[in-house]
């Protein structure tokens, strides 16, 4: 609101500048109208031209009194509505607190009625249940006078019975024996039944021992049955193994015997092939490989000598197996 007002006196005051220079204008002319300015000296006209500047001056003083005064208005202005509004603000806290309170005050009532409500029907849930008490207490009093007086002709036998047995001083004396004594038959009869649960329990277990002792004796048969069976598989895996072990024992031996006929036949190969070639036997009679080597190398010469006939390079291949060169 402070802003709309500022700004349409802030237009207002422009368009008064905007219309002062008209105004000056036809004052101007107003002064001027009578005589001719050009005919004038030069003094004269800047006494009217001070005229007229002293004339603006004080339109224009008026002008910024009459706009101060506004401004001075317009701040009281601004101060009553900030008051006003100050009050508003206190006058709607006031109302918010005011209403919050008559909230409170609603929902403490709402509560004490809700609450009231509540014990009058706890109270009169009560009020029925003492009712249906009292209807149930009546009903087994009635109960109990029917049954005194079904049991009625009971106390006349036992009075009867006391009169004529004479052992007894009173009737609740006698009813306090025979209670007696139909403990002592419960207590036997309880002993009886426990005697016979136990019985019972008894023949239970010693079922319960053999069945497991022939569930053990049938594991111990079959556990002894399967290790015969793995017995005998072991006997026929030992006869097998004995025969392969023979089997390769006798093996070896034959290896054995036709290594040692093909080492014999390399070292005489050997030896007749050094002889025949006078090649120094610079190898050791047990190593075989290096026996082979070198008639490997003799028959590789020897073919190519009998491949391409007598020729100096064959002739120096047999004196480098000589060892001559």
């Amino acid at each position: 609101m402070d802003s709309e007002l500022e700004e349409r006196l802030q237009e207002a005051f422009r368009d008064k500048l905007r219309l002062l220079p008209a105004e000056l204008h036809a004052a101007r002319g107003r002064t001027a109208a009578p005589r001719d300015l050009a005919a004038l000296p030069a003094s004269t006209r800047v006494l009217l031209k001070r005229r007229e500047a002293a004339e603006v001056e004080r339109q224009l003083q008026t002008q910024r009194q009459e706009f101060q005064q506004r401004m001075q208005r317009l701040a009281q202005r601004r101060q009553q509505l900030a008051r006003r509004q100050e009050q508003h603000r206190g006058a709607v806290l006031r109302f918010d607190s005011f209403l919050k309170a008559v909230a409170a005050r609603r929902e403490r009532a709402l509560r004490r009625a809700g609450e009231e409500r509540a014990r009058a029907a706890a109270e009169r849930a009560e009020a029925a249940r003492l009712h249906r008490e009292l209807e149930r207490l009546r009903r087994h009093r009635e109960r109990l006078a029917r049954r005194l007086r079904s049991l009625r002709p009971f106390g006349d036998y036992l009075r009867d019975v006391l009169a004529t047995m004479g052992q007894f001083q009173d009737v609740p004396a006698m009813l306090v024996h025979f209670g007696v004594l139909a403990g002592v038959r419960a207590a036997l009869a309880r002993e009886a039944e426990a005697g016979q649960e136990q019985l019972a329990q008894g023949r239970a277990q010693l079922q319960r021992y053999r069945q497991e002792s022939s569930t053990q004796l049938l594991g111990t048969r079959n556990e002894l049955a399967r290790l015969q069976a793995r017995l005998e598989a072991a006997r026929r895996d030992g006869l097998q193994w004995e025969s392969r072990w023979t089997h390769i024992q006798n093996t070896a031996i034959q290896k054995t015997l036709l290594l040692g006929q093909i080492k014999l036949a390399v070292l005489n190969l050997f030896q007749q092939t050094t002889a025949q070639l006078r090649i120094p036997m610079d190898r050791a009679q047990e190593d075989t490989k290096a026996q082979l080597d070198m008639l490997l190398l003799c028959m590789r010469a020897l073919a190519d000598i009998c491949a391409t006939g007598p020729h100096p390079q064959h002739h120096r291949s047999v004196r480098l197996l000589q060892g001559q060169e």
